[in-house]
């Protein structure tokens, strides 16, 4: 709220709304002190300029606290005049700030206002349902600022019960991007109609030298050789799956770390094999790490598949062991390794 006041403050005397006002009261000012001084009596603590003032705020505000007060009649008809010039004045102002709070209320609501952020996640793009659901999974975050831009026919903000600010118009213009402050964001999502379309507001967002990372949702991934044309910084995923598409503009380079373990495990590839015997899930984790330079990403007990389970988890002999290794390590090899972990001596 604090934030809220003073930006409309500085807007407030960074236009013209506020002068009608301030002349008004200026001018009742102006003219009560003389005639106060003409009707109070000679020696009058109202009258001194130390208290005038201080005198003046509280009757025009009607306020009052008492402690200076006119003695005369024609004294007491000088407060009702700056009384009436105080409410006069009040009311003028209190229904330009509505009228402004309400225009920009309007202009938020409608997408046609220029935002004031930063370090924020911009999604480019709306289609009803999906971009609700990417949204869900980004504000899992609590510290993410969301930004939804839209094309013209989006006529208002679709998400007004969330937390989502909200700009409209061509994401192929820069203006309206800069208005999104995608210049500024931490993470962009370019969630077009189509391909070709998404390839044109990338053009546009790397235009802007924005330095967030840049995300483009693609419905045929071997076209990301042409967003590689416009830059080598446009991470390109599968528009199929949203969740991917929030988890890449939460943790960068995630997507990149499941290609390389669906395709053929990073260094190595994934295997699968049978636990000989039973053994706590961080025995086996560190004695194939040890002795095979290999890491185990889950266990499939009888009962369930337990994805990174926790080290103290007990697995039962014949638990089905998935891990990412040069080289397939069989049955025996895990065997050794274990036998050696517990005695301190190497396997081969």
């Amino acid at each position: 709220m604090p934030v809220f006041l003073i930006r409309l403050i500085r807007r407030v005397l960074g236009s013209r709304v506020g002068l009608p006002p301030l002349a008004v009261v200026l001018f009742v000012f102006a003219t009560s002190w003389p005639l106060m001084v003409l009707a109070e009596p000679a020696g009058s603590d109202l009258v001194h300029p130390a208290n005038f003032w201080w005198w003046f705020v509280v009757t025009a505000s009607t306020v009052g606290y008492g402690d200076f007060y006119p003695e005369s009649t024609w004294g007491h008809v000088v407060g009702g005049y700056v009384i009436i010039g105080g409410i006069a004045t009040l009311t003028t102002l209190f229904a330009q700030l509505a009228s402004m709070i309400e225009k920009r209320r309007g202009r938020r609501m409608h997408g046609s206002g220029t935002l004031e952020v930063d370090g924020h996640v911009v999604v480019l793009g709306y289609t009803p349902g999906r971009t609700e659901r990417i949204l869900d999974e980004l504000h899992s975050d609590a510290s993410l600022r969301l930004v939804l831009a839209a094309w013209p026919e989006v006529e208002a903000n679709p998400l007004p019960e969330r937390t989502v600010e909200f700009v409209r118009g061509d994401l192929t213009a820069e203006s309206v991007l800069r208005r999104a402050c995608v210049h500024r964001a931490r993470a962009v999502l370019i969630d077009a109609r189509d391909d070709n379309e998404a390839l044109a507001v990338a053009v546009t967002v790397d235009h802007l030298k924005t330095g967030a990372h840049v995300v483009v949702a693609l419905r045929d991934l071997d076209r990301a050789a042409h967003f590689r044309y416009v830059s080598d910084a446009l991470h390109c995923v599968q528009w199929h799956n949203p969740h991917m598409l929030t988890e890449e503009l939460q943790d960068p380079g995630i997507t990149q770390v499941y290609e390389e373990l669906m395709t053929h495990g990073g260094n190595g590839n994934t295997y699968s094999l049978r636990l000989p015997d039973a053994t706590a899930f961080g025995d086996c984790q560190t004695a194939l790490g040890r002795q095979h330079n290999a890491t185990v990403l889950a266990a499939r007990t009888p009962d369930s598949l337990l994805v990174s389970p926790s080290w103290d988890t007990a697995l039962p002999a014949g638990t089905v062991l998935y891990f990412v290794s040069r080289n397939r390590i069989s049955a025996s090899q895990l065997r050794a390794a274990l036998r050696g972990q517990r005695t301190g001596i190497g396997s081969d």
